[in-house]
């Protein structure tokens, strides 16, 4: 009877029987064991067995001790071989040779309905093959992929699978990984995650409308994103129109069930028109992207310069407009024809201008006047 290897203070036990193959009743009146290390169990002396009979027992290997061991069960009895010898032997080891690294895997907060995949090596830290023919994973949402059993791995050799946590419910899970072989102690790694509620992401307004904002201008609303259900970690944000800029968040930004954040949203049209765009923010939320629309619409208001002038002392029969856009000129006429009243209105000017005014007056023979006075005109 071979135990294989057996670390000390541990123990293996095996089964074997013991059968009268003789004609007429045999009586077992002793047992005894030439080694500490083996004993025998269920059975006690004296057994009487009648022909054909047989009874089972136990023998247990329980080393103290490392290194090789052999010993014998002897069975005395009134049969026509009166001592019968079980030759029982194993070998004693400090630790077994398989170790896995890590020692644990622990998965921390997994969102339910997702799932977190780590590496796990096992390790051949002994001088001979060691065979992994039996695995079991334990624990609620626990699996193994990238390994096949039966597996050889000979002295210093390694092998790397992969073991997933996918949690089906919020909570801690506790689970293991059980890996024996017939001639070797259990390899036991622990494994430990929690199931997280997934949390969704609101955000508020669903709509930002800036309305009518003067191009070049700008204007600043707020908003607030809200977590629910879960905790919430907010990684990071795109604008789809360069007319609209966010500020107040800083990025990445983690928010419990519950909690709100708030953040400003900019309107700086660059032309005139209806301007639309959208604010998507990206995040571990079952509902990410979280999206919020934004609208606005550029306006170019529209300036005008209103010109007027005391009459000339002459007769006259109109008056031309000149304007230019440095003091002193060149001037350029710009109304069409002689004004016969003595006040006129540019429409034709553009924001942030300056312009420079005079007049002339032009009598019946069309002689025109010198330049008036100069007028200054501003254009925000």
């Amino acid at each position: 009877m071979w135990f294989g290897k057996v670390v000390t203070g541990q123990s293996q036990t095996q089964p074997a029987t013991l059968t009268n193959t003789g004609s007429s009743s045999v009586t077992v009146t002793q047992v005894s064991v030439n080694m500490a290390a083996f004993t025998v169990g269920n059975f006690k002396t004296p057994v009487t067995l009648s022909a054909g009979q047989s009874v089972s027992l136990s023998v247990t290997f329980a080393p103290t001790t490392t290194g090789n061991m052999s010993g014998a069960v002897t069975f005395t009895s009134n049969a026509s071989n009166r001592t019968l010898t079980l030759g029982v032997s194993g070998r004693g080891i400090a630790n077994w040779g398989l170790q896995a690294s890590p020692t644990n895997l622990v998965f921390g907060n997994v969102l339910v309905g997702s799932s977190s995949t780590l590496p796990m090596t096992v390790i051949n830290t002994g001088s001979a093959s060691e065979t992994i023919s039996l695995g079991e994973v334990g624990g609620a949402g626990y699996s193994v992929s990238g390994v096949t059993l039966p597996l050889t791995l000979e002295a210093g050799q390694s092998f790397t699978f992969r073991v997933t946590f996918a949690p089906t419910a919020v909570g801690v899970s506790l689970g293991s990984i059980l890996a024996t072989s017939p001639s070797s102690p259990t390899l036991t790694i622990p494994l430990s995650g929690t199931g997280m509620a997934a949390g969704q992401l609101t955000v508020a307004p669903a709509t930002i409308n800036f309305g009518s904002v003067n191009v070049g201008q700008s204007s600043s609303q707020g908003g607030q994103l809200t977590a629910a259900s879960g905790s919430v970690t907010v990684s990071g944000v795109t604008l789809s129109n360069p007319a609209f800029a966010l500020s107040g968040l800083s990025l990445p930004v983690t928010l419990a069930a519950g909690q709100s954040i708030n953040y400003t949203v900019t309107f700086t049209p660059q032309n005139s028109g209806a301007v639309s765009g959208t604010l998507s923010f990206v995040s571990n939320a079952v509902n990410s992207p979280t999206v919020e629309s934004l609208a606005g619409t550029g306006n170019s208001p529209q300036y005008s310069v209103n010109l007027s002038w005391s009459p000339s002392p002459s007769q006259v029969v109109g008056y031309n407009v000149y304007r230019s856009n440095q003091s002193g000129g060149p001037y350029s006429k710009i109304n069409s024809a002689l004004d016969s009243n003595t006040a006129y209105t540019d429409n034709s000017v553009t924001a942030g201008q300056t312009y420079y005014y005079a007049t002339t007056a032009v009598n019946s023979e069309g002689q025109e006047s010198a330049y008036s006075n100069l007028a200054e005109a501003v254009i925000p």
